[in-house]
């Protein structure tokens, strides 16, 4: 029987399952389990070759779920993600043909290498679950987790995603460079991406949809929700930060904070998980530079309850 004991046993080996696999990256690996708990979609910014896909492998592997790898280009179109009305002579009508976007796991790779209007295809399934083709909603699976990567927008080739794309992550991690030993390990040892392939299944969609239901039941005290209003409040009165940030930036911390306190094995949150996974919630939703910089400035002035 499954039990949130055996859950956070099987989270516990998927973290480190994915630790094994992506070297010396423990607390990316964390905030990207705590990014699938949370229900949200995971984008991961940095230069090609630190370990994005392999990252998502990785996640596709131990959640045991089901895998879609898309890779976006300038002449990819909307149709090539959703999929397309086709008609059928038979039935004397048209028939909806799903897209690689019906998945449970969808690897959008080098999202902003496509054009605007195909970054826009994905929207309305980042934020609703589901796409509409002429006008008929299609509700996607679940559990539906989008993993997107993205190249530094100074390489050939890119277009921005837009503000309100971005604000449709939950998170956004850069992975960077190893230190030297965990560099030496990857030399010395064998091919990573291969090694998440072969990793064989810690959980499954059921069991993760089981673990969002609990990190929806997780405890927010007003002593918390007072802190995420203070940091919501502070950050539209910081100096050239424009609006600062929205009431769903506070919903997406929230959310985070809850799932990194399940993964911590508790049923209440912490200052701490807020602060914790505020960097990876919060500073894609900034259009200011060096905004992780700017996010830390704001969580030292903010008073912890």
């Amino acid at each position: 029987m499954d039990t949130p004991t055996s859950h956070h046993t099987g989270l516990a080996l998927a973290q480190a399952a994915l630790e094994t696999i992506l070297v010396g990256k423990t607390e990316c690996v964390r905030l990207a389990l705590c990014c699938a708990l949370a229900g949200g979609h995971l984008l991961l910014e940095d230069v090609p070759g630190v370990g994005k896909t392999t990252l998502a492998y990785g996640l596709h592997a131990v959640l045991g779920l089901t895998f879609t790898r898309l890779q976006f280009t300038a002449d990819l179109l909307p149709a090539d993600v959703i999929g397309v009305s086709i008609f059928d002579p038979e039935a004397r009508g048209f028939s909806f043909h799903k897209g690689p976007v019906f998945t449970e796991l969808l690897l959008a790779d080098e999202i902003n290498r496509a054009t605007p209007k195909t970054q826009s295809a994905l929207l309305e399934a980042l934020a609703e679950g589901q796409v509409t083709v002429d006008g008929v909603p299609h509700r996607l699976p679940q559990p539906f987790f989008v993993v997107a990567t993205q190249n530094p927008h100074q390489q050939i080739g890119t277009f921005a995603l837009p503000e309100s794309q971005m604000d449709r992550f939950l998170m956004r991690l850069t992975l960077g460079y190893p230190d030297r030993a965990a560099e030496r390990q990857i030399l010395a040892g064998g091919d990573r991406q291969a090694m998440a392939r072969q990793q064989p299944a810690l959980l499954t969609g059921t069991d993760l949809l089981a673990l969002r239901a609990r990190v929806r039941a997780v405890r927010c005290s007003e002593a918390l929700l007072d802190y995420i209003q203070d940091l919501l409040a502070a950050s539209r009165a910081w100096p050239d930060w424009g609006s600062g940030f929205s009431p769903r930036a506070g919903l997406a911390l929230r959310d985070a904070a809850r799932a990194y306190a399940v993964l911590e094995g508790r049923d209440y949150v912490l200052p701490e998980d807020a602060q914790a996974v505020a960097v990876a919630v919060l500073a894609h939703r900034l259009p200011t530079a060096d905004a992780e910089r700017e996010v830390r400035r704001l969580l030292e002035a903010v008073a912890v309850p």
